[in-house]
């Protein structure tokens, strides 16, 4: 039986609030996002070749793409607690529900950039929503 370490709340996204933490006290802003950039592209590769090997080019046990979504997602929403937990669940919301445009690049690009695009789209409208509900409400400050 195989494992997904994608199922439920979402484990590798919430790796990347302890690494996002750690990558924000040891890099600068540049560093921060270039670490972010140079796993994009590793983790492109990273998905490509295990999903050819595997045969299933986005295995539930690929979990790159959520890592590197979510550190993005954390750069721009600061580090305050309830900023990071509503950053973690609008991404895992987008994530998990895969609205359009979402759905259409999963199903459509079965390869490397397809697994890294479709995570990173979901960040962006996490990010978007973000920013609505905190213009709006004011929350969290």
């Amino acid at each position: 039986a195989r494992i997904s370490i994608q199922s439920g709340i979402g484990h590798a996204t919430l790796f990347a609030i302890p690494f996002g933490e750690w990558l924000g006290l040891h890099l600068s802003d540049a560093g921060y996002l270039a670490a972010v950039a140079l796993l994009l592209a590793l983790g492109t590769w990273a998905a490509a070749r295990t999903g050819r090997d595997l045969g299933v080019a986005d295995h539930g046990g690929i979990v790159i793409d959520e890592i590197a979504a979510m550190l993005l997602v954390l750069f721009f929403t600061g580090t305050d607690l309830a900023r990071i937990a509503l950053a973690f669940l609008l991404f895992r919301l987008f994530d998990i529900l895969k609205p359009p445009p979402i759905r259409a690049i999963d199903a459509r690009m079965k390869n490397g950039i397809g697994v890294m695009v479709d995570d990173l789209v979901a960040a962006a409208m996490a990010l978007v929503v973000f920013a609505v509900i905190q213009r709006v409400t004011g929350w969290p400050a």
